[in-house]
């Protein structure tokens, strides 16, 4: 009998997109993010994506000092994969985005795939008063900014983490060019398999959240990259559990959290992380999937392990 496949479930716990003011249940202090992704891990997350927060105003901060606050109390406490943004947020700079993972030495990082406009300023239109005066001009400066990930920038990541750290990446792919730019780094054998490639769905100035566009996206991956690779799905907001349902039902792994949507379902806000990971393991359990551990995704993607960190 052939072995049941392992669904890897990814949770990003806060990111950089949303703010305080879009959800009370959002965490920022790094007591927040510890609790939050604890309790994710423990409702079936085997990798934890994460930013961390200026803890008085909930402003993305690139502080390796912060992260420290979180990161060992997480090791200590669960199994799961730490994996930390390289991404930040479109404000700041490369070496800022680098500080934190060069300073933990985690098992793995984001890696985003290709400069792009990153479209948030939509979103004020949906509230009319703010906790903190930086959240609209965060949002309204993403109207005339470039999210920067050029050639460079990917290949000094990939050398200064991957080769220096033995770090692996989450290649967050937003577009069908992205998959095309992670080739080009197999071909040149800075990226090495197996890869583990996030498609993402649904963010302004990357491909829409279409179902036939995560058709697309699989057939090109599949092109590209055969039986190289580790496919993993996140849509933002509404679409992201439609998506990361048909991704899952073709084959895919799932990313959910606070990070890429604030709702458990129409008009209702997810209280924390851990009820969107809930959700989808019930959701997975139903499709007759099995969801990975830790030590699963560790082996399905080839990591260094929670032992060669630096937290």
């Amino acid at each position: 009998m052939a072995e049941a496949r392992k669904v890897i479930i990814t949770c990003a716990v806060t990111g950089s997109i949303h703010t305080p003011t879009m959800s009370p249940h959002l965490p920022v202090t790094p007591q927040e993010v510890a609790e939050q992704s604890i309790a994710a891990a423990e409702a079936g997350a085997s990798i934890l994506h994460l930013h961390a927060r200026d803890p008085a105003t909930g402003r993305p901060t690139p502080d390796p000092a912060v992260f420290m606050q979180f990161l060992p109390r997480i090791k200590q406490a669960t199994d799961a994969v730490v994996n930390i943004t390289t991404g930040g947020s479109h404000v700041m700079t490369l070496q800022e985005r680098l500080a934190a993972p060069l300073r933990a030495s985690p098992e793995m990082t984001s890696l985003n795939m290709g400069s792009m406009n990153f479209g948030l300023y939509p979103m004020l239109d949906k509230y009319k008063t703010w906790k903190h005066d930086w959240e609209p001009k965060h949002l309204e400066g993403s109207r005339d900014a470039i999210f920067k990930n050029t050639f460079k920038d990917i290949e000094n990541i990939m050398k200064e983490l991957g080769e220096g750290h033995g770090v692996k990446f989450e290649y967050e792919c937003y577009d069908v060019g992205h998959l095309y730019t992670l080739a080009h780094f197999v071909d040149r054998k800075l990226a090495k398999p197996p890869l583990f490639v996030q498609t993402i769905f649904g963010i302004l100035g990357g491909i829409g959240a279409d179902p036939e566009n995560l058709m697309h996206m699989r057939r090109i991956a599949d092109k590209l990259f055969g039986r190289d690779y580790h496919w993993s799905i996140l849509a933002a907001g509404r679409h992201q559990l439609p998506f990361v349902t048909q991704g899952a039902i073709m084959g895919g792994n799932v990313r959910v959290g606070l990070e890429d949507s604030l709702w458990l379902g129409k008009g209702a806000l997810a209280k924390s992380n851990a009820e969107q990971v809930a959700r989808v393991v019930q959701i997975l359990k139903g499709l007759s999937l099995d969801v990975a551990k830790p030590a699963e995704a560790r082996k399905m993607l080839g990591l260094k392990g929670g032992d060669r960190v630096k937290f």
